[in-house]
């Protein structure tokens, strides 16, 4: 079975019920990014051995008795504008090369209580501001369906990540479209959550008045199990999907 083909719900059912380790999920992604992100491009840093790290952590815990939260062990990516502590975040740009965060965004905190496994932090336009994902300082993220089309913009790298298998989600911001049309672009799913229900914690952010921390996700009813995850418990009064 190609388990990155799997959505996060059924990736999630098979954790708990002990079908599938972490260990061999993460292994399975890692080998399709290695194989498609040659040509593609999506990522601007990948910690391979971090990822597989955790996920035998992870293993450990669930092996002790830790009950599956609906993201635990599932691999994900970060746009480059996010804060990840001790992780580079350029924003695309040679202006921020070599700026190391020391702490997390909050929503990288609620991802790490979920005990979710970053891969890497992803591609964007620089500084999140265009919509093709031409403007970044370091590489040309392409469309995985069609390599003579762009992704979008701004949240190209995390849309091109999830529709090519290289993350089973990540996350994106969006202040005038940056994951909903990078979304549309690569046949994936994109949320802007409502104003104020994600904080920007630890982004760089271009307008503080427009701009959301969102998900990039397979279905819609993935996109609601990363927003209940990164928003805290009362996001649940937003989403109507049943799972």
């Amino acid at each position: 079975m190609d388990l990155n083909a799997l959505t996060i719900k059924q990736l999630h059912d098979r954790i708990k019920d002990k079908d599938l380790s972490v260990t061999e999920l993460v292994q399975a992604v890692i080998k399709r990014k290695v194989a498609a992100d040659q040509k593609i491009n999506a990522y601007l840093s990948f910690d391979e051995d971090g990822a597989l790290k955790k996920a035998k952590l992870v293993d450990e815990n669930l092996s002790k008795g830790f009950q599956p939260l609906p993201l635990t062990g599932i691999p994900m990516a970060i746009m480059d504008n996010i804060c990840v502590a001790g992780v580079q975040m350029s924003c695309a740009s040679k202006m921020l090369e070599g700026f190391i965060p020391p702490h997390n965004a909050t929503v990288v905190d609620k991802l790490n209580e979920q005990k979710s496994v970053l891969l890497g932090k992803v591609n964007m336009d620089e500084f999140a501001i265009s919509g093709s994902l031409g403007h970044s300082s370091f590489k040309k993220t392409l469309n995985p369906w069609d390599d003579t089309r762009v992704p979008g913009g701004s949240s190209g790298g995390s849309a091109a990540s999830v529709a090519s298998g290289e993350a089973l989600f990540s996350l994106g911001t969006d202040t005038g479209g940056g994951i909903r049309q990078p979304a549309s672009f690569c046949g994936v799913v994109g949320l802007k959550p409502t104003y104020g229900r994600v904080s920007r914690y630890g982004l760089a952010a271009t307008a503080s008045s427009l701009v959301q921390i969102g998900s990039l996700t397979r279905n819609v009813t993935d996109a609601a199990i990363v927003l209940q995850a990164i928003a805290g418990k009362d996001a649940r009064d937003c989403i109507t999907t049943s799972f």
